[in-house]
């Protein structure tokens, strides 16, 4: 249905209401066998859900508003979880935030954006976006990334990949800082980098917006469905760790189910966008979910964990390394031209799939 309509398909209100039945069904039924087949249909239920909401919201507040409101929303609920699970585990949990932190970026910027790339390029054929955001927003990512995760490991400071308490401090504060300058850049100083320079010829674009009623209905929708799918989520994790552990896999592939159950509504989200040859939107919503994930995740661990007293892993491996920088020279290769190609996709596939196989034989 037109996104314009201020009559919301009733599954989208249904389908968030179910999945809160169901993670309330869960605290007197054990997750096993087929329960763990209708947690997981919940999941995908309230996902689809979230992305309909998040059009609308979109819709109405125009872009990249309407990116920033979803990426926004699930990197907050994200931390809130990461930092809950990591203050009740103990030090055993202290790199959570650093692997969730990083298959993010390694989701978002190989997996979602060469979905992305391919998945338009493929029906349309070349696409355009503003390369002059996707630049700045690849130089915000580049640093946070590479002062969060990556420099740790090359100070004296505090033996191994830690900060001390004044350098976690600094990052946690650059960080923040990073992160506010770009949201202030994309929305108002230079609003004009993240919109496209000619409308598409679909329904969406040119359709009148939803009313203020409906678009306040589907934002608290919205963040019903991103709270449920991100307890879903924790829910299923049990289950995960369990195939993983059957499987021979290392513990690292558990991070990476859970962050891509995690970011399943923005990647849908983004990919719809691309179908419909809205590729700008959806290099707002996939860039913007990467730098959200560094730029709120690093300062709030950093501030808990000060306060705390706990230790808190950042440094990645090697490998690791060589990935997300392979990654960022790519990516800069691939998007600050503003013109994309079937072939730019099969390359960030390529990584992703690079980075999958070796995170998990590793």
């Amino acid at each position: 249905m037109p996104l314009s309509s201020n009559q919301l398909p009733r599954w989208t209100l249904w389908a968030p209401l179910a999945a809160w039945l169901v993670l309330a069904l869960s605290r007197v039924v054990p997750a096993e066998g087929l329960v763990i087949a209708v947690f997981a249909a919940a999941l995908a239920g309230a996902v689809f859900a979230a992305v309909h909401h998040a059009e609308v919201v979109a819709h109405r507040v125009g872009e990249p508003f309407g990116t920033l409101v979803l990426a926004v929303a699930v990197t907050v609920i994200e931390v809130a979880l990461i930092v809950s699970v990591m203050l009740g585990a103990g030090p055993e949990k202290s790199g959570l935030a650093r692997d969730t932190v990083f298959a993010a970026v390694m989701i978002i910027c190989n997996g979602i954006v060469g979905l992305c790339l391919l998945v338009g390029a493929w029906k349309h054929g070349e696409q355009d976006f503003q390369g002059r955001g996707a630049s700045k927003a690849l130089a915000v990512l580049a640093s946070l990334s590479v002062l969060s995760l990556v420099m740790p490991n090359y100070l004296n400071a505090a033996p191994g990949p830690f900060f001390s308490k004044s350098q976690l401090a600094f990052a946690g504060v650059s960080s923040l800082v990073l992160y506010g300058a770009f949201v202030f850049v994309q929305t108002v100083r230079h609003r004009d980098y993240f919109l496209t320079e000619h409308d598409s010829a679909n329904e969406s674009v040119h359709a009148a917006p939803p009313s203020g009623r409906t678009a306040l209905i589907s934002l608290v929708l919205l963040f019903a469905s991103l709270v449920a799918v991100v307890l879903l989520a924790k829910l299923l994790s049990p289950a995960v760790e369990h195939a993983v552990m059957q499987l021979g896999a290392p513990e690292a592939a558990v991070g990476i189910v859970i962050a891509a159950l995690v970011l399943l509504p923005e990647g849908l989200a983004a990919v719809t966008a691309a179908r419909a040859n809205r590729l700008q939107t959806s290099m707002n919503l996939a860039l913007g979910s990467a730098l959200a994930s560094i730029g709120l995740t690093i300062p709030t661990v950093a501030a808990v964990f000060i306060w705390v007293g706990q230790p808190l892993t950042l440094g990645i491996g090697a490998m690791e390394t060589v990935l997300m920088s392979l990654t960022l020279l790519v990516s800069t290769l691939t998007l600050s031209q503003g013109r994309t190609t079937v072939l730019h996709g099969v390359v960030h596939l390529s990584l992703f799939a690079a980075y999958l196989f070796l995170s998990i034989t590793h």
